[in-house]
């Protein structure tokens, strides 16, 4: 976790055969309250709030590795 609070949170999305992918920065203390990363992308609040995501098209999300 970055010293903000925020956590780096890679989306790979499907476009018409092609994947893409983005990374956003979402706070580790609502990732904390949910036990999949699905569930807090597609309930919170406070996710939901900042960033759109398309679930029909999202194929995998997942935390991205510290870098030192």
């Amino acid at each position: 976790m970055k010293e903000n609070g925020l956590v780096s949170v890679r989306l790979v999305l499907a476009d018409r055969g092609s994947f893409h992918d983005v990374v956003v920065q979402l706070p580790g203390v609502v990732l904390g309250r949910y036990e999949r990363l699905i569930d807090a992308l597609r309930e919170d609040p406070e996710v939901t709030g900042a960033i759109f995501v398309d679930t029909r098209r999202l194929v995998a999300a997942y935390i991205e590795p510290a870098q030192n």
